[in-house]
Formats: structure tokens, C-alpha cells, sequence
């Protein structure tokens, strides 16, 4: 059986993931089956270049520790995730989960974006997208890339439970609701890592020369 270390200390996305493999027959790692290492600084740009950079060094941490080494059918794959509003620029983009300060509130974030876009006097609708790009690497080397997204604006106030992170503000006018205010199996079916890991489950079922 295929074996899938999926790179990411947060449990609501590590949640996420094994919800949309779930029907996979892949057995599934995380980082908490690896001894522990202080993550890498991600310096990328871009959303690809970070996932790019954080599975290259959970794939080398993978193979030299723990009860991974020396697996040569191991795949390791990690993802850079974030909201990307037109009317700020891009912002928050890849410094999402660092905007205000990392150790920032969501509500404080929220509040900033608000206060930004007002300031700006950025017209309605705020159009924004979910970005998730993933990178898997084999054997050292990347193999597979791929960026899902989702298409919304920003509400006029936050609304909902649900969910985590930006959902609360993020209006998918498909549903009507924000994302805070719909079902994880609702959120699943059309978001950014939804479709991402998506076709990371497509291409695995793909003959590979690695």
C-alpha cells in the first residue's frame, strides 16, 4: 500500500485531508509519527514555492529519523494555503496564517482586513479566493504539483462557527453562506484543499516511473 506522509502540524487542516482521502487505499502519516524538528522558515513568494520548500525538507527529515526511514515507496506531501483578497493587493496571500503578527487572533486579522478595506475605500463586492498549492516529493525530488482554489468575496461581517482560520468572512455565494456557517462535508466539496488533494488522489493513481 502506497504510503503518504502528509507535512502539516495544523490539525484542522490534517483533519480536512483525511476526510478528502478517506476512501483511499493509502496508508496515511503525519508529523506526529516522525520525531519532532522545528519547522522550516518559509521564505517563498508564492504559495507554490512554500509547499515546495516545506515537503523537500519533511521528505529529507522523513528518510534520515523515525519509523519512515528507508521507505522507498514513501510520498510526502505538503501544502502553502491562504485567502487572497483583489482589493488589498493579494494580502493577506502567503502570509496569511503571520498577518498582523503570528500570533494574531483571527478576529484581530479580521478586523485589520476590514479596517483596510474601508480605508482603501475598495469597492463592493470584495472578490477573494482560497488558494491551496501542494507539492509531493519522492525520493528527494518533487513529482507532483498542483493549486486548487475557490472563488468568493469578503462578507460584510463575519458569520458562523464553522470551520477555521478565514472561513468565517469568506462568502461562497454558491451556498449563500460563509464558510464558517456550512458543514466540513459542504466546505469539502468545493474548497481549495478539497479540490487539491483531489487530484493529488488522481494523479496517485497514475503508473509513475520514481
Amino acid at each position: 500500500m502506497p504510503r503518504l506522509l502528509v507535512a502539516t502540524s495544523n490539525p484542522d487542516k490534517l483533519r480536512e485531508i483525511r476526510a478528502v482521502l478517506a476512501a483511499s487505499p493509502i496508508d496515511l502519516f503525519s508529523l506526529a509519527d516522525l520525531p519532532p524538528v522545528e519547522e522550516p522558515e518559509e521564505t517563498g513568494t508564492t504559495f507554490e514555492a512554500n509547499a515546495r520548500l516545506k515537503a523537500l525538507f519533511y521528505d529529507d527529515h522523513a528518510r534520515r529519523s523515525g519509523s519512515l526511514a528507508g521507505q522507498p515507496e514513501l510520498l510526502t506531501v505538503a501544502e502553502d494555503s491562504g485567502l487572497v483578497i483583489d482589493g488589498l493587493g493579494g494580502e493577506p496571500g502567503v502570509y496569511s496564517a503571520r498577518f498582523v503578527r503570528p500570533d494574531a487572533s483571527y478576529a484581530e486579522r479580521f478586523a485589520e482586513i476590514y479596517r483596510r478595506l474601508e480605508a482603501n475605500r475598495v469597492p463592493r463586492p470584495w472578490t477573494a479566493r482560497f488558494v491551496c498549492a501542494l507539492s509531493v516529493v519522492a525520493q528527494g525530488k518533487p513529482v507532483f504539483e498542483t493549486r486548487g482554489t475557490v472563488e468568493g468575496t469578503i462578507a460584510d461581517a463575519p458569520a458562523g462557527t464553522s470551520g477555521f482560520g478565514y472561513d468565517p468572512i469568506f462568502f461562497f455565494h454558491k451556498y449563500g453562506k460563509t464558510f464558517g456557517e456550512v458543514s466540513e462535508e459542504e466546505k469539502l466539496l468545493v474548497a481549495h484543499r478539497g479540490n487539491a488533494f483531489r487530484a493529488l488522489d488522481r494523479w496517485r493513481l497514475e503508473p509513475h516511473p520514481y
